[in-house]
């Protein structure tokens, strides 16, 4: 293998090579030779590898997956232990005034998509077309219209809000996707509509079964005051806030708070 000639050393001007060994000139600094990293190889010609910079992951998407797959599974198996109750209650429904036992209602999900929301029917059947008759009796203000002596609500119908049980079909709507068990109300089409300014991004999240504004007051809140908890939920939620208020629900229910 024929060798490589030898390259001879640059041969410098004496000046040069006194200046050189003299220092720098004054009012300049001597820059440091940088040195290479252990282990870190040049690349052909002499340059420096790049290192390869990571960027960390997000662990808000990685949670938020585990939310929806834990709490349909959790939805599912609540729906086969509580699916003999609903039947005696939808039994009871017919029973009592005819008409369907379920009533289906169109409300807005996650970023704007419409689903049918599931209730057991607490009111008369022809409760939506009275309606009309009640519009000055609201015992709220804003977009929403409650009663708390409203005449379209059943005896049956009041026991089972009590409890909360006309609320029992919606976690097929988890199941199903279109709801979360924690999340912020269900809005209807009408109500979002007439969102002020802000207030959109309460849709980037799915509406859930109980929430914030359940375990706060629930029909007790006004209209503004619903909508401003339901925020305070998108800005701060965790998986420990899901589970606080999940248990706080519990109490809810048993204390009844406004439940009407």
């Amino acid at each position: 293998m024929t060798e490589l000639a030898s390259v001879p050393d640059p041969v410098l001007a004496p000046d040069v090579t006194r200046n050189l060994a003299a220092g720098p000139a004054p009012g300049l600094s001597r820059v440091p030779t940088p040195r290479r990293a252990p282990g870190v190889d040049p690349l052909p010609g002499g340059q420096p590898a790049r290192l390869v910079l990571l960027q960390p992951i997000d662990p808000a998407p990685v949670r938020r997956a585990v939310k929806d797959v834990w709490e349909r599974l959790f939805a599912a198996l609540l729906l086969v232990l509580t699916l003999p109750l609903l039947v005696l209650l939808a039994l009871a429904i017919r029973a009592d005034r005819g008409g369907p036992a379920v009533f289906r209602q169109v409300r807005v999900g996650r970023n704007g998509t419409e689903f049918v929301l599931l209730k057991l029917r607490t009111m008369r059947p022809d409760a939506e077309e009275v309606l009309a008759d009640l519009a000055g009796c609201s015992d709220t203000d804003g977009v929403l219209f409650k009663m708390r002596e409203d005449p379209r609500v059943t005896r049956l119908g009041r026991l089972l809000r009590r409890y909360s049980l006309d609320e029992l079909p919606q976690l097929w709507n988890v199941v199903r996707g279109d709801m979360a068990l924690v999340g912020p109300r269900p809005a209807l089409p009408d109500e979002v509509a007439a969102y002020p300014a802000g207030v959109h991004r309460r849709l980037t999240v799915k509406p859930g079964l109980t929430g914030l504004w359940q375990v706060s007051g629930r029909s007790d809140l006004s209209w503004e005051e619903s909508q401003r908890i339901d925020l305070r939920y998108v800005d701060q939620w965790s998986l420990r806030l899901d589970l606080l208020i999940t248990l706080r629900t519990v109490r809810a229910v048993v204390g009844h708070q406004g439940a009407y």
